[in-house]
């Protein structure tokens, strides 16, 4: 018998630490029915991995299922339409293909020294008496990255930011009217700009992921305008929406840990110290799943059409998992952590994720390498996103 908890998404002590809650729940199994969600929730490292793989289980709702889209979210809807993040094979197998013929390692890799000078430009000549980290370097960096990737001015970033944050709030435990009219207003705004710079890089193609997919084929074609549009979309909000929480999550991990930041973020170390950072504190909590056809999985009968929520940060923290789950041990090798998912949907840009919160953090700590929290951190309100609203700190002499 499947066993009920009931834990507001909404409620502040668990915004600010949700852990002890994902504790309770892997006591009663993988499984569990979460009352407020009014779905079952996978909870284990084995479980979440399980429905993240199994092809049984997809990202689209069935067709029988799906509902009409209430007109003033269909700006935003005609995006997630053609997102890769929202679409199963075939559909999402071809975009991917392509987008991973434009986004590839040597791209990625190549980046390095930017994403270098980008981190040294936001942190020299700051105040280090009182520095705000969060919105001005953990938001700043990965934005900037992105946009440079894909051929966007510097100068459009906070733009850039302001579209991402009113469409990625569609994504929040506290969705509303007001949260959707904004993700609306925005996906349109930002569906007409991307749309120019397409028609402008056909014309006058550059060194730039976007010059990329426009050129990228194969035996089906090349994508069509609103999938290039939803694309560069997806990868500029997903490329710096979860990063720019991480970075922040990793900053005040490492300060709190009491770790020399010289030693964990060498050239040797700062590879497993990402990892940890994204087991220990991940910046997304939640993903969703899709029964596709009649199954029983962990004791429990599923339907066609069932939802289940797959509680990321749950699995990077269980016990049968990890040694000391809740402790920061960057030197730890063990299971994958989940937070980047698993399976075809696993994250198309967790190598540049990687990259970014590697060479930022060492930056950072580079130049500041005594850095303490000044005010106590506090996470902001956008569960199932888990990052810092602020993050104040200062550096010793």
């Amino acid at each position: 018998m499947l066993q009920t908890l009931s834990q507001s998404p909404f409620d502040h002590e668990f915004v600010q630490n949700p852990y002890p809650f994902y504790q309770e729940a892997q006591l009663l199994g993988d499984l569990f029915y979460w009352s407020d969600y009014n779905q079952i929730a996978a909870v284990s490292h084995s479980a979440v991995g399980t429905f993240l793989r199994d092809r049984r289980w997809g990202r689209e709702v069935p067709e029988e299922f799906r509902t009409e889209t209430p007109a003033h979210i269909e700006p935003f809807m005609r995006l997630e339409r053609h997102s890769m993040l929202e679409l199963d094979p075939p559909h999402h197998t071809r975009l991917r293909g392509l987008v991973n013929r434009a986004f590839t390692s040597r791209r990625v890799n190549s980046l390095e020294p930017e994403i270098a000078e980008i981190a040294e430009m936001l942190i020299t000549g700051r105040d280090v008496s009182s520095m705000e980290i969060q919105k001005s370097f953990g938001e700043q960096l990965p934005v900037l990255v992105i946009a440079r990737l894909l051929g966007m001015p510097d100068d459009m970033s906070d733009q850039l930011l302001s579209w991402s944050h009113d469409m990625v709030a569609m994504y929040q435990a506290n969705r509303n009217f007001e949260i959707e009219l904004r993700a609306a207003r925005a996906a349109a705004e930002f569906t007409d700009f991307m749309s120019d710079q397409i028609d402008r890089k056909r014309i006058e193609p550059a060194d730039d992921l976007v010059s990329d997919l426009i050129r990228a084929e194969d035996d089906q074609g090349r994508l069509n305008r609103d999938e290039m549009v939803s694309t560069c979309i997806l990868l500029l909000n997903a490329g710096h929406e979860a990063t720019a929480y991480a970075l922040g999550n990793g900053v005040k991990a490492i300060i709190e840990s009491g770790r020399d930041p010289s030693d964990v973020l060498s050239k040797d170390n700062r590879v497993l110290t990402v990892e940890e950072v994204l087991r220990f504190d991940p910046p997304l909590h939640i993903f969703e799943r899709y029964c596709k056809e009649r199954l029983t999985l962990f004791g429990e009968d599923f339907e066609r059409g069932d939802k289940v929520s797959v509680l990321l940060a749950a699995a990077n923290r269980d016990p049968e998992a990890f040694e000391r789950p809740d402790e920061f041990i960057p030197e730890r090798r063990g299971p994958v952590n989940l937070s980047f998912g698993a399976g075809i949907h696993f994250c198309v840009g967790a190598p540049l994720a990687r990259l970014e919160m590697a060479v930022g953090l060492s930056k950072l700590f580079e130049i500041h390498p005594r850095l303490s929290i000044a005010e106590t951190p506090r996470y902001a309100d956008r569960y199932h996103f888990h990052g810092l609203e602020e993050l104040w700190v200062s550096a010793g002499s």
